[in-house]
């Protein structure tokens, strides 16, 4: 494979070319030249409308499905909509069925993750089928090639295994995710509780249930790091899907203090409030939910200063059978993954550049893989993209079709991605 992509500007803060237009020559998977009005006999050439290229796009957060629920997504569908929406490489949940707590399950994901421009990570559990009660054989399945721990959709209720896995994870250097939620503050809650859900006679989610074990979580971490000796340059505890002003301060203040802790927001989180729900959308219908516009600015903030270190699409798709019901019989969840980044660049408040952190440099970071630079005699892991595009989101390559954004005119256009010698333009 040969190619030759014309004019795109460099959006890499690690490299000496940073904001410069330049053409790039990619042969066989590495970036042989990078410079001005390139030539190579036989090379494809690739170009755009206000092209940018940055390193390969990191999502932390995808539910795929597959094993056993593959008529919502299977692993070919999944990497379709990944490589539409930019990625590069995903980062699978372990809620399938079964769920992914074997050696086997992570082989069989790894195997169909180990080919193609899109790869897939895999987090496996934390607890057998993720309930909750009986610890996974977590030191074979970090052999196995687990990148990272979580029980996905199911945050850790049990104080006592989360605190075991933080120890017995912290040798291994390896990270465990955590989604913040009470599920007892939270039972039978349908959207974010507030004036909208007392309006509407909905039973609420109270930020309380995500604030609560963010405090326990953080309180956990603490304590396992007491006279302890800690050498990793990584966070070992991650919170997935922030979603309130409270929870952000707290961790703000936990960073201030030194202690190894990273977090991430959906991109649709950005997008909405709870007033949006008025109209029962269930395509709406997220959790956490959609909580208030004082929240929001908060996550804002939070991305600016860096208390936020990573924007996630938290990919979650249903059947029709799931979300065309009445609104509190729908599932939880939208798919994300092809609309992620419109959605954050029209709503996050940050500068491209910024944002492309988000998505790049800081997720590697947190999951320990190998930094990446754009410039000559390296791996070509690229994805490229229009910022200032308009495009209708009129097809999803996802199996599941529950977005708010479809039909819906976009801005920001993902043109291609370039990993492992291949090569994916639209």
């Amino acid at each position: 494979m040969k190619v030759i992509v014309r004019s795109a500007r460099v959006i890499d803060n690690s490299s000496a070319l940073n904001g410069q237009v330049k053409d790039l020559l990619i042969e066989d998977g590495i970036i042989k030249q990078i410079g001005d009005d390139l030539t190579s006999e036989g090379a494809s050439e690739y170009s755009g409308n206000g092209l940018c290229v940055s390193n390969g796009w990191v999502d932390m957060r995808v539910a795929s499905r597959d094993p056993g629920f593959e008529h919502k997504e299977d692993l070919v569908s999944v990497r379709e909509a990944a490589a539409r929406g930019g990625f590069t490489e995903i980062v699978l949940l372990p809620n399938s069925s079964p769920v992914v707590h074997s050696k086997d399950t992570v082989r069989y994901l790894h195997q169909a993750g180990n080919i193609g421009a899109v790869r897939l990570h895999v987090a496996a559990a934390v607890t057998r089928n993720a309930e909750g009660v009986d610890f996974t054989e977590m030191m074979d399945l970090h052999a196995a090639g687990a990148i990272a721990f979580t029980d996905g959709e199911y945050p850790i209720q049990n104080a006592d295994l989360l605190l075991k896995t933080l120890l017995y994870l912290q040798p291994l250097n390896t990270l465990l995710m955590n989604r913040p939620e009470d599920r007892q503050l939270a039972l039978y809650g349908q959207m974010h509780e507030g004036v909208t859900s007392t309006l509407i006679g909905m039973k609420g989610i109270p930020s309380l249930a995500e604030e609560m074990m963010v405090i326990r979580d953080l309180k956990l971490l603490e304590y396992t790091l007491e006279n302890r000796a800690y050498s990793a340059t990584a966070p070992s505890l991650h919170f997935s899907l922030i979603s309130t002003s409270k929870a952000v301060d707290l961790i703000r203040e936990a960073k201030a203090k030194g202690l190894p802790v990273s977090c991430d927001i959906a991109a649709h989180q950005l997008a909405f409030t709870d007033e949006d729900l008025i109209g029962f959308d269930t395509n709406l219908k997220v959790s956490p939910p959609f909580r208030s516009g004082a929240d929001g600015e908060s996550i804002r903030q939070g991305l600016a200063d860096g208390t936020i270190d990573a924007i996630v699409s938290d990919h979650c798709p249903h059947d029709e059978e799931s979300k065309n019901l009445e609104f509190d019989h729908a599932d939880f969840g939208i798919t994300g993954l092809e609309t992620a980044f419109s959605t954050a660049l029209a709503h996050c408040g940050l500068g491209t550049e910024q944002l492309i952190e988000k998505l790049t440099t800081r997720p590697r970071n947190i999951l320990r893989l190998a930094r990446q630079t754009i410039s000559e005699g390296t791996e070509a892991n690229l994805t490229f993209f229009e910022p200032e595009t308009e495009w209708v989101f009129e097809k999803s390559y996802s199996k599941s079709k529950n977005s708010p954004f479809l039909n819906k005119t976009l801005k920001g256009k993902v043109r291609g991605i370039l990993n492992r010698g291949e090569i994916l333009w639209y």
